[in-house]
């Protein structure tokens, strides 16, 4: 499946400007063959907003959601987006906001949701409460395509757990800042080597409030061989998820069949 990655920071705090950026995209990618757009963490409202966050988060099924669905349908491609989503309080309890990836199809039907469940630093625990949920997964165009969000993919459990339940394609949108463009170049294509799978890595770009983001989003293959690298800038890049050298690699990459479970209770 041809994956577009929406390098892109979009408009931050303008949730109208950032669906024109990914209506735009969007066609640029169907044209060249996308099955699948995938943006930025955040990308719907902005990452450095601020107490914004709450004002502009919306449920899973929002008014956004709906647009996002419009524009996957009028393009014919799938799109995976990064949103604040308010979660609707049971009883008189307050409103939760997660930090939250949403998959929808091309014919506009929502078909995973996922909450980033590894806040990073103080600014995100300040802004959202954590997921409770690892594993997050829809098929998509012969694929199972799971969601993680940006310091999610850093732990080597949260991965593995997706190889474990048959992952093929990892959506990651991120919000990867200076100076840890080291896990963009390094930790990312070892992550889909070790747990052959592919890996769509897709980073927000330039200054935001307190944040410098350093873009090199990237698709990395099951070798990991980065099939398609950004730079530092607004770009949309795409490369291929191709489900039969995944699976010619699975065949030879020994990982996930030479584990000993039984060594690792430690771990937990």
């Amino acid at each position: 499946m041809r994956t577009a990655l929406l390098q892109s920071s979009g408009r931050p705090g303008s949730v109208v400007e950032n669906l024109k950026v990914l209506d735009e995209a969007a066609g640029r990618a169907a044209a060249a063959g996308a099955g699948l757009v995938v943006t930025s963490e955040m990308f719907l409202t902005g990452y450095a907003i601020g107490d914004d966050i709450a004002r502009l988060a919306e449920p899973a099924d929002g008014d956004s959601a709906d647009a996002v669905a419009e524009i996957a349908t009028r393009h014919g491609v799938a799109v995976a987006y990064g949103y604040p989503e308010r979660e609707t309080p049971e009883g008189d309890g307050a409103a939760r906001v997660f930090n939250s990836v949403q998959l929808i199809s091309a014919d506009g039907t929502r078909l995973a949701n996922y909450r980033k469940t590894h806040l990073f630093g103080c600014f995100e625990h300040d802004h959202f409460a954590p997921g409770e949920q690892t594993v997050v997964q829809a098929e998509l165009n012969g694929l199972r395509v799971g969601l993680m969000i940006c310091y999610d993919v850093e732990f080597p459990e949260n991965v593995r757990a997706h190889a474990l339940a048959g992952t093929d394609l990892l959506l990651v949108p991120t919000a990867q800042m200076h100076p840890f463009q080291f896990v963009a170049e390094s930790v990312v294509p070892v992550r889909a080597f070790e747990n052959q799978m592919y890996v769509a890595y897709v980073n927000r770009t330039g200054p935001e409030g307190e944040f410098e983001f350093v873009g090199l989003s990237t698709l990395a293959g099951p070798d990991g061989v980065a099939r398609a690298r950004a730079g530092r800038g607004e770009e949309l890049v795409l490369a291929d998820a191709d489900p039969v050298l995944l699976s010619a690699s699975r065949e030879t990459n020994p990982y996930l069949k030479d584990r000993r479970p039984g060594l690792y209770g430690s771990l937990v």
